[in-house]
C-alpha cells in the first residue's frame, strides 16, 4: 500500500468549514465553546450556553481528556537527517507515552526544576481521537480523528540516560505538554506550516506535507492493531529539526498555520525534596544527554541557530 503525500482525496476531518472548539475556565467552572469564524463577531469565543467572550482574554484548559497520550519518536525528515543523518529514521514508526498529568493549557507555566539543566522544546501537531478505534486500516483511521491541535512536547533531557527507552521522566513530568488552545477540523493539515517560537523568534519550521514521513492515518492504524484508542486520546506526531534547551523566563510557542498557536512560559522551581536524599537516578549531563539536548548544529538551518542565540540570557 502507498501512504505517500499528497493524499488522493482529502478525508472529512480536513474538509471545511473550519470548526475550532476550546475549553475555558470562567468563574471557576469549565466551559466549552466554539470560535466564531465569520461576521462581526469573528475571532470571539461563543460558549455553548450562548455567551460571547473575548477569546484572547480567557484562561484556557487543555481541550482534551485523554486516557492515554502516545507520541511518535521521529516523523519529520529534517529531524531524522539531524539526528540520524538520513531522511527516514526507521523502517516503521516507534513510540513512547506521556501520562495525562503532563497536560498543560495555553499560556500556562512550564516547570523547570533547579536540578535539571536541559528542558527542550519540540513543536508538534497533536491528533485527537473522536471515536473508539481498534483494528482499522489507514483509510478507515481518518474517520476516527476528531481534529488537530498545536502542542509543545517539552522534555527534561537530563534523564535521557536512565529513561531513554520509556522517556517517562524525560517527557512525562507535570506541565510538559501545553496543548490547544482548541481542537480544529476542516483544515487541510498537509498544506500547513509548523513553527516553534522562543520569545517570538522562529527556532523550528516545517511544511507538514513536505516533511511528513508517516501520516496520522498510518500511525493510528499501526497503534490500533493492538491498542484500543478511545475518544479524547492524543497522538503527538513528532517535531522538525532543531529541538534545543530553554531557560526560565523564555516564552515558547508552537504555531500551525490555519489551526492555531499554543504557548507557555518556562518557570524555575526548586528541585524535588527527595532528590536531596539521593532518591532515584539523578539528572545527568553526560555525552548522551548533550547529544540529544544540544543536537547537531551542522545539520540545521543557520537562521534557527541565530534566532535562538538572540534569546539567550546573560
Amino acid at each position: 500500500m502507498n501512504f505517500e503525500f499528497p493524499l488522493r482525496q482529502l478525508p472529512a476531518v480536513m474538509v471545511g468549514p473550519r470548526v475550532e472548539r476550546r475549553r475555558v475556565l470562567v468563574g471557576g467552572s469549565a466551559y466549552w465553546g466554539t470560535i466564531v469564524e465569520e461576521g462581526a463577531d469573528a475571532g470571539q469565543l461563543r460558549l455553548d450556553d450562548g455567551r460571547l467572550l473575548d477569546a484572547d482574554a480567557q484562561a484556557y484548559l487543555p481541550p482534551v481528556s485523554p486516557s492515554k497520550i502516545i507520541a511518535v519518536h521521529i516523523s519529520y525528515s529534517s529531524r531524522s537527517v539531524e539526528t540520524r543523518n538520513k531522511p527516514k529514521p526507521t523502517e516503521t514508526p516507534t513510540y513512547f507515552t506521556k501520562p495525562p498529568t503532563a497536560l498543560n493549557g495555553h499560556k500556562g507555566q512550564i516547570l523547570k526544576p533547579a536540578d535539571c539543566k536541559y528542558l527542550n522544546y519540540e513543536g508538534e501537531y497533536a491528533v485527537v481521537i473522536g471515536r473508539t478505534c481498534r483494528n482499522v486500516t489507514p483509510d478507515e483511521a481518518w474517520d476516527c480523528i476528531e481534529g488537530f491541535c498545536p502542542a509543545l512536547d517539552m522534555g527534561l533531557q537530563d534523564f535521557r540516560d536512565t529513561d531513554q527507552g520509556s522517556m517517562l521522566r524525560v517527557k512525562g513530568a507535570d506541565t510538559l505538554l501545553p496543548i490547544g488552545p482548541g481542537i480544529v477540523r476542516g483544515v487541510n493539515l498537509f498544506e500547513q506550516t509548523l513553527r516553534t517560537y522562543v520569545d517570538g523568534l522562529v527556532v523550528q519550521e516545517a511544511q507538514i506535507g513536505e516533511e511528513t514521513i508517516w501520516g496520522p492515518h498510518y500511525v493510528i492504524a499501526d497503534i490500533a492493531r493492538h491498542i484500543t484508542l478511545v475518544p479524547g486520546d492524543v497522538i503527538l506526531m513528532g517535531t522538525p529539526c532543531h529541538s534545543r534547551s530553554v531557560d526560565p523566563g523564555h516564552f515558547v510557542e508552537c504555531e500551525i498555520t490555519g489551526i492555531g498557536r499554543v504557548g507557555g512560559t518556562v518557570v524555575a522551581i526548586e528541585a524535588p525534596r527527595a532528590a536531596a536524599l539521593g532518591v532515584g537516578h539523578m539528572p545527568a549531563d553526560t555525552p548522551e544527554v548533550r547529544r540529544v539536548a544540544l543536537g547537531f548544529d551542522e545539520r540545521v538551518p543557520e537562521r534557527f541557530k541565530d534566532n535562538l542565540r538572540k534569546t539567550r540570557r546573560p
